[in-house]
């Protein structure tokens, strides 16, 4: 058989992304792969957000913003990481506004609500209310009447919801996945994965991901 023969043409591309709801630079990527999708309208394409937790010894309740980022980053240096994703949002359309931000949350139920959201085909739509939520309204996400709601506008039931986050169905499940993003030396996000095959790290220009979904979609050997 042949070079030609024994290769095959990818004609989709997958795109897993790892990130989290609290993740500004997630946000930012976001809108790049966004911009990257329109520059890439021949590429039929899917997108699945992944979970991970920048912080998961947050407690269930949430701690106080500043209280968090004092004991996390000190108030200089988060000043100044929040004046340069400021700027940076502004060339993406993001209205960053941390000062509204009250609550730091735990963002594992969020995951959750994300999970049953790919479930109902609306997780894209819940992915992009969360970010808005938390970075640009300063609502606390790990509020369960906020996610619910939240899954109520984007085709999921609200009392359902309600009911799943007052106990722990999925809590195992989401965090294996983390567990595993983790054992495949994910440890910073977002983190985009291309068809299972190519990986690009953090929130990279629009032409670079681009870039990787072309690369994805280049032949590879037959089994």
């Amino acid at each position: 058989m042949s070079d030609v023969q024994s290769m095959q043409a990818m004609d989709h591309v997958r795109i897993d992304v790892v990130s989290d709801v609290v993740c500004p630079w997630c946000f930012v990527g976001k809108r790049r792969l966004e911009q990257a999708l329109a520059l890439t309208p021949d590429i039929p394409s899917s997108v699945f957000w992944r979970p991970f937790q920048l912080d998961g010894t947050i407690p269930k309740g949430g701690i106080a913003r500043e209280e968090y980022l004092n004991r996390k980053f000190g108030a200089t240096r988060a000043k100044d990481m929040y004046g340069r994703l400021e700027k940076l949002g502004e060339e993406v359309g993001i209205p960053f506004a941390f000062g509204k931000i009250k609550i730091s949350p735990n963002t594992l139920d969020a995951h959750r609500l994300l999970r049953w959201a790919q479930a109902a085909g609306s997780q894209g739509a819940v992915k992009e209310k969360l970010l808005t939520l938390f970075f640009i309204e300063g609502v606390d996400i790990g509020d369960p009447q906020v996610l619910a709601d939240t899954g109520a506008a984007h085709g999921l039931d609200r009392d359902t919801v309600l009911r799943l986050l007052a106990g722990d169905t999925d809590e195992a499940e989401v965090r294996e996945e983390i567990e595993n993003v983790q054992r495949m030396g994910i440890n910073g996000v977002p983190f985009f994965i291309f068809n299972s095959r190519v990986g690009a790290s953090g929130a990279q220009p629009a032409e670079v991901i681009a870039q990787a979904m072309r690369q994805a979609m280049e032949p590879v050997a037959a089994a």
